[in-house]
């Protein structure tokens, strides 16, 4: 056996002259911050201009604040409650002084990571000014909350902006009044600090004058030697897309191939990460026949193209491109989050058609009807839209990072505020995580797609209305018959498990509506061999609220995968021998993953 050492290292001693000379350093690297922000404003590069979404919230706030001020007696009660809290708070903390037993006046929620760290109850300075912090965001959250005659689009949208400005002006955010910074920055006489500045001025550089905080260490993660790494084939392209067919990895594989849609929000290689979670390595491995669409990053010249583009020159022709490869007219369907609503909207529009040429449809986490769409309503009006547009119009496409923070500011503190604390106070270079690396990995969205999807899916939710049109063809879902495989997850931001289990009943065939632990990436990026999670199914969908779905629901241990597996072979188990990667007529243009997927936003 190896020997232990037992021994414990005394703490350094805090060195003030190492701690100056380091304080110093970090204040001229956050100078080389500041010049890595204007240097692309006084290159012309880039120009500041107010956010329209701080319009927004002042126009909210105001709405709320309306309510408030309208009368006087409503003012007096809401400052002598909040007075009386923080008298009690400042009783509490001097009896606490003199050595008296005290319960604290409120405590954070146990899942809140942020105040963790013991010194947050120990020390009797954090205790208070956590409990001032915990108490003044109550005291905001209630005076949304409270607010009468407000309509519940505007109260949501206060509620959210509350949650972010609340999450913004945590005591964990700063050096000062966060225990665990503290005792880093004087353990370390200020190197953190240091270290912190200097990522920070890299990571505006990176972002050309725009903060892109890091979440991922970017070494040994590259797409294609790294992740996505899955051998295969791009067997054809044009504008918007490379289809990807993959090298089979059995004797013999299902007579049906399966095509996958994956979002053109992020990039397809979340369901090829590494190989021990890649989704479409495993379904290679099982004897399946893989397609891929790889969408294109595009740029102001592809801006004009529509949502009628996307479903003609991605699914559609990735279809006839899969007949003359394989001589198989119907392919099985998987579709990602939006490209599980295109992948939707296409059914709806062969079957209009009376074209046959799809077998199955299995959804990722997608939304057709968006009546519980969640919190990324906060950011769907037609004031927010219309400016949205202008924007892009004058662009051509939506900028990838501005989506990309939308969907971390679902989950500012995980996504966002953590970050700043260890990246740039705490100076610890994030670890190298595939999934966090795809996630900053952000894309493009044309202008003319982009406005089509937020107003007829988020604004006027025409896709299960039976109202959407698309190139000249009405859409009813419920001439859809195909059978569907209907995932959702339980704790998904983006497309509710609610509202995925809602959109199931305006299908016109037999759905499984299939509910899986986590949230939007790691419920479906869930593989078998991990052992990790669970998911739930229950036949019964019509009528029914989520809660009551899950009381009848059966739950079972793991990755829903195999349960997938089971559904599609039960559809068409026919096995034919392994196929080769294209044809004479589609020959290999270039290996797995391609070049779309290489560009970056």
């Amino acid at each position: 056996m190896t020997e232990v050492n037992t021994e414990t290292q005394a703490p350094k001693a805090f060195n003030a002259e190492a701690f100056a000379m380091n304080i110093a350093k970090a204040m001229e690297t956050s100078g080389q911050a500041l010049a890595a922000y204007l240097k692309p404003r006084e290159n012309g590069e880039a120009k500041d201009k107010p956010p329209n979404e701080i319009s927004e919230v002042i126009k909210t706030f105001s709405t709320v604040a309306e309510y408030w001020l309208s009368d006087q007696n409503r003012v007096s009660d809401l400052q002598s409650k909040m007075a009386k809290a923080y008298l009690d708070l400042w009783g509490s903390a001097v009896r606490r002084m003199a050595g008296e037993e005290t319960k604290p006046a409120i405590e954070p929620s146990p899942r809140d990571k942020r105040f963790k760290d013991p010194e947050w109850r120990t020390n009797q300075f954090f205790d208070f000014v956590l409990q001032l912090y915990l108490l003044t965001t109550q005291w905001a959250q209630e005076l949304v909350k409270n607010a009468e005659g407000v309509d519940p689009h505007t109260r949501k949208k206060a509620e959210f902006y509350v949650q972010q400005i609340t999450n913004a002006i945590a005591p964990s955010n700063f050096v000062f009044t966060n225990p665990e910074v503290l005792r880093e920055t004087l353990a370390s006489n200020g190197g953190n600090l240091v270290r912190g500045m200097k990522m920070l001025a890299e990571d505006i550089e990176a972002g050309h004058g725009t903060l892109r905080i890091r979440q991922s260490d970017p070494s040994n993660l590259v797409v294609g030697v790294n992740m996505a790494t899955t051998p295969g084939k791009v067997i054809f392209q044009n504008e918007l897309m490379q289809l990807i067919q993959y090298t089979p990895a059995t004797e013999t594989v299902l007579r049906t191939p399966l095509l996958i849609v994956p979002p053109w929000i992020n990039k397809f290689y979340i369901l090829d990460l590494k190989p021990e979670k890649s989704y479409i390595k495993w379904c290679v491995d099982q004897g399946i026949t893989v397609f891929v669409i790889s969408w294109v990053n595009p740029d102001k010249e592809l801006g004009k193209k529509t949502w009628a583009d996307y479903m003609a020159e991605g699914p559609l022709t990735a279809m006839d491109v899969i007949e003359k490869v394989t001589g198989e007219l119907k392919v099985h369907t998987a579709g990602y989050c939006v490209g599980g609503t295109l992948l939707a909207s296409t059914l709806a529009y062969l079957a209009e058609k009376r074209r046959q040429r799809v077998t199955s449809a299995t959804f990722f986490a997608a939304q057709v009807d968006f009546t519980h769409a969640g919190d990324l309503l906060v950011f769907v009006d037609e004031d927010q839209l219309s400016a949205l547009e202008r924007d892009m119009h004058a662009a051509g496409v939506l900028d990838g990072g501005k989506m990309a923070m939308a969907f971390n500011m679902l989950r500012s503190n995980d996504l966002i505020w953590s970050y700043v604390v260890s990246n740039y106070l705490k100076g610890q270079t994030p670890s190298a995580f595939d999934l966090l690396h795809w996630n900053s990995d952000a894309t493009r969205m044309p202008a003319a797609n982009h406005s089509f999807y937020l107003r007829n899916c988020y604004l006027e939710n025409r896709l299960s209305t039976g109202s959407m049109v698309l190139d000249n063809t009405l859409l009813d879902l419920s001439k859809v018959k195909v059978p569907v495989y209907n995932l959702a997850t339980r704790e998904d931001h983006i497309a509710p498990a609610d509202s995925v289990l809602y959109g199931s009943q305006f299908f016109g065939g037999p759905v499984k509506y299939v509910l899986s632990g986590s949230g939007h990436i790691a419920g479906v990026v869930n593989p078998p061999a991990g052992g990790k999670y669970q998911y739930w199914t229950n036949d019964n969908i019509k009528d029914i609220k989520l809660a009551d779905w899950i009381k009848g629901a059966t739950e079972h241990k793991g990755s829903w995968w195999p349960d997938w597996q089971q559904w599609l072979e039960g559809l068409d188990a026919e096995r034919v021998p392994a196929r080769a990667v294209g044809s004479e007529a589609m020959p290999p243009i270039e290996d797995a993953p391609g070049s779309y997927v290489r560009v970056r936003a």
